[in-house]
């Protein structure tokens, strides 16, 4: 893998059937579908396949939202979408008649919308013809919420007949780029958290713009963070109806609170307000509140996928070996972990799967212990058909103690005393995959082990830098650093010392 290429964690995708479904039922997505079978008998357009505002009326009631006051904005979208995704087709009117016969009654008509090739496939189609109907429509409408407001637009051309973007205070690369920075870390949220997780609008904006140096933003950051707050509230609002996010928008009577007062919206990565009240959970809400949905997971990983990123999804490597299984696993968290083990064994007898993750397991390089570990925790899934293949390293010096411990969770007979060596090694390896992934989370955890070790065996330092394992003197180093006892921290370091000179022997 190109060490340039960005990878992220893995993610449990929806089935493309599910999938399919929510895409279908996205309210912006199912209005185009609506307005596109409703076109059947044909619709007069004007330039870009616009609907004209007779028809916009029609459509409107069509819709239902002829009561709504935001209803022929809302049908205006939706045959939009319908035009941008092919759900309509457009065939331009031949104004060749001297008289006008046959031409659209709305003089601004210049072709006829029909029913298009996509509306088919969304109702015959696989699965994934609804996605990618679906995905180019995401596009689109994620290319309108980075658009500047329309009303500024009205208002500067209104005023003096040009458009100037540096005075609308809006850089379309920068609008998209922050915009991709913020589902970027949504998904992210989305494949570290277990279920849904709702992120507070304050905290996302200022995971863009905060840096992560510093400890006190200033008025000016705070100012910042403000602003992109609310372009990103009119931004979800408008990637909501397509299914993308999950928003509860910031509460209106918030905005006129603060457009009043003219103060900062909330200290970011905080819990106060802007004079440090502290917040209920119900006040947070207020700021906002927005999570992927599932289906926006995938569309934002297939965007990920496209930029050149590795985005893994569960089920990725049940067609690949188990040496590119077990080097995967241990970046992957717990479940995911398991879900990807689960359905790579399902796709193989268990002692098949049991034998190829034994021999995939094997190895002195730097990251054999890691994959040692994954191979344990896979083999713990395995049934016991697969007893067979253990049996038959129960004398390897590398697998042959996971093979004892799978066979006594078991139960099974017949499981003969591992040497000490054996143990030791074994103790060895398990300490080295276990650093290997260690971070502060982890660093109490191993602490513990380290001392229960050293606890259960008197003479533990005395034997382990004896032990022919190529990571020897980096674990006792460790445990060195972090054993809390100072002799046996000393003792640990000394223990380190001569199994370094026994290995440049």
């Amino acid at each position: 893998m190109s060490a340039d290429r960005p990878t992220l964690p893995p993610v449990r995708l929806h089935s493309e059937a599910e999938l399919a479904r929510d895409a279908l039922s996205a309210p912006l997505m199912a209005r185009a579908a609506k307005l596109a079978r409703w076109a059947e008998r044909g619709v007069p357009v004007g330039v870009g396949g616009e609907i004209l505002q007779g028809a916009l009326a029609d459509a409107t009631e069509h819709l239902g939202l002829a009561g709504d006051e935001d209803g022929p904005a809302y049908a205006a979208e939706a045959w939009q979408l319908a035009v941008d995704t092919g759900l309509v087709e457009i065939e331009e009117t031949e104004q060749t008649a001297e008289d006008g016969e046959g031409l659209p009654d709305d003089d601004a008509a210049v072709g006829t919308a029909t029913p298009g090739e996509e509306l088919r496939l969304l109702t015959s189609g696989s699965p994934q013809d609804i996605l990618d109907i679906w995905l180019g429509g995401m596009e689109t409408v994620l290319a309108d919420a980075a658009a500047p407001d329309l009303a500024d637009l009205a208002d500067q051309l209104a005023e003096g007949g040009e458009l100037d973007l540096d005075a609308l205070d809006w850089n379309p690369e920068q609008e998209a780029e922050l915009l991709d920075g913020i589902l970027g870390n949504l998904y992210l949220l989305s494949a570290l958290a277990e279920g849904d997780q709702d992120v507070p609008l304050p905290a996302l904006a200022a995971s863009m713009i905060v840096p992560d140096d510093m400890e006190e933003p200033t008025d000016d950051i705070l100012e910042e963070v403000s602003e992109a707050m609310m372009r990103l509230d009119d931004q979800f609002r408008v990637l909501e109806p397509i299914g993308l996010v999950a928003y509860r928008p910031v509460d209106e009577a918030l905005i006129e609170e603060l457009d009043e007062e003219g103060e900062t919206v909330v200290t970011p990565g905080s819990t106060g307000t802007p004079h440090d009240a502290p917040l209920t959970d119900e006040d947070v809400s207020r700021y906002g509140m927005v999570r992927l949905t599932p289906l926006g997971v995938y569309a934002v990983r297939a965007r990920l996928l496209d930029a050149g990123a590795h985005a893994p999804a569960v089920g990725d490597l049940t067609d690949k070996g188990a040496d590119v299984l077990l080097d995967a696993l241990p970046d992957y968290p717990q479940a995911l972990s398991q879900a990807e083990s689960e359905q790579w064994l399902a796709a193989r007898t268990p002692l098949d799967a049991a034998r190829d993750l034994l021999a995939a397991a094997r190895g002195d390089d730097e990251g054999a212990p890691r994959r040692r570990l994954a191979a344990q925790q896979t083999l713990s899934l395995v049934p016991p058909e697969a007893e067979p293949a253990l049996r038959e390293v129960l004398d390897d010096r590398q697998l042959g103690g996971l093979a004892r411990v799978w066979l006594a969770e078991r139960g099974l007979p017949g499981i003969p005393e591992p040497s000490q060596d054996m143990i030791f090694w074994l103790t060895v390896d398990t300490i080295a995959a276990q650093l290997d992934g260690a971070d502060e989370g982890t660093e109490a955890e191993l602490r513990d082990l380290v001392q229960g070790l050293t606890d259960q065996h008197s003479g533990f330092f005395d034997t382990a830098w004896r032990v022919d394992h190529p990571a020897t003197a980096d674990v006792l180093e460790a445990m060195g650093r972090l054993h809390p006892d100072k002799k046996s921290a000393k003792d640990a370091r000394k223990a380190a010392f001569k199994a370094r000179s026994r290995q440049s022997d």
